[in-house]
């Protein structure tokens, strides 16, 4: 096979060595068997694919769920991450189900082939951890809870989406695809999840050793990859988590404060009866609306309850998250049980599943409590400062 007869594989040179480049869709019948019309044709030294270490591990060990520990991922903060990337993962099963292929085949396949012709396999993609934690980092919490709102709008269109459709996603990262409309409101996170990622690949890339070297990536990071395989490229900056800005420190303690500062005044200027009002008023627009987001989520009836409770207090400190406690609660009213972390990967490819298993339910608790907790922070807010002008 010559690189004319197929668009998606591109020969390149770094250090002597010769690489061929296949891009591939993430869910596709004609890339697997690309892949491996490629590698049995090269038999190269080695073979790259866009995987870390512990994305590989999850695709080679199919019960990597029974070792979750849903205490463990609220107490770190992670759960929107964590519900986000079971969103995500969802959206390409229901893909792959439709087309009747594995996600992550060609990926597969070509460790199954580099095996066969003896050649070395090389994991060439960032750490997905540090991937998502630093797009997280670049997010607030509105963004945030799109990125979760649109996920789970995607679960929708997964099942009008045909395989030719999917053909045409080559041209596109699958992320990028999911996120395009919060990347055009947040380009950082275009930044970091596929211009990163193309610079971390092509460095990566160049470092696999032998001397014929076969990489396959997702078709949309291969423009990157070309664009940038001659630069001069920090790993280590790439691999890190950005400190969080002054700004962000700021502006994370100064609306509580400025919150507090009046009541305070309402105290001072309008009274014991005025300033009560205002208290009340904020408790009942943030404790009412996390109730409810977490009553959406169908939680546990002591869930709902200590989400009404905490949140005006939780509102009002920005270390604590009023999800983050009622996660804990409902993980303690219904804790999950094994048949819940085995059934996951199912209970993912529908919406009816991410609500009856208790795994999913609780993430979906911890953002749905958060979201009602902001939601009502912004109607309360100038109530309260239209109340003081009063």
């Amino acid at each position: 096979m010559t690189d004319n007869d197929n668009v998606m594989v591109h020969r390149l040179t770094a250090d002597g060595k010769e690489i061929i480049l296949v891009g591939t869709a993430h869910v596709s019948r004609d890339s697997v068997h690309l892949v491996e019309e490629v590698i049995r044709a090269e038999t190269p030294d080695t073979v790259c694919v866009e995987l870390c270490a512990s994305r590989h591990h999850a695709l080679r060990q199919k019960d990597r769920w029974r070792d979750m520990d849903i205490i463990k991922v609220i107490k770190e903060k992670k759960a929107f991450l964590l519900l986000s990337n079971l969103l995500l993962a969802s959206f390409q099963k229901r893909i792959a189900k439709k087309i009747d292929v594995a996600p992550g085949a060609e990926m597969l396949k070509a460790i199954e082939i580099a095996e066969a012709v003896g050649a070395q396999l090389w994991l060439a993609d960032r750490e997905i951890r540090t991937t998502l934690s630093r797009a997280w980092h670049a997010m607030g919490m509105w963004s945030r809870a799109k990125l979760v709102f649109q996920l789970l709008a995607s679960m929708g269109q997964a099942d009008d989406i045909t395989e030719a459709e999917i053909e045409r996603m080559k041209q596109q990262d699958v992320l990028e695809a999911l996120l395009a409309e919060v990347g055009q409101s947040m380009p950082m996170l275009k930044t970091i999840l596929i211009d990163e990622r193309d610079r971390f690949l092509a460095a990566k890339i160049r470092q696999a050793p032998g001397t014929k070297i076969v990489a396959v990536v997702g078709a949309g990071h291969v423009p990157g990859i070309k664009q940038c395989w001659n630069d001069a490229i920090d790993l280590t900056a790439l691999e890190q988590l950005p400190p969080p800005g002054k700004m962000s420190a700021f502006l994370k303690w100064a609306l509580p404060g400025s919150i507090v500062a009046l009541f305070i005044a309402g105290f001072f200027y309008g009274g014991q009866g005025a300033g009560t009002d205002m208290v009340v008023l904020w408790s009942v627009c943030t404790g009412a609306l996390a109730g409810l987001g977490a009553a959406l989520a169908l939680a546990h009836p002591a869930t709902v309850l200590s989400s009404v409770i905490v949140a005006p207090f939780t509102t009002l400190h920005p270390m604590i998250a009023a999800g983050w406690i009622s996660g804990m609660v409902e993980a303690f009213s219904r804790k999950p049980k094994v048949r819940d972390l085995e059934s996951l990967p199912d209970d993912i490819l529908s919406f009816k599943g991410f609500w009856r298993n208790k795994v999913t339910r609780i993430l979906l608790v911890v953002a749905f409590t958060n979201i009602g907790a902001s939601v009502g922070t912004l109607v309360a807010f100038p109530v309260i400062v239209k109340m003081l002008l009063g």
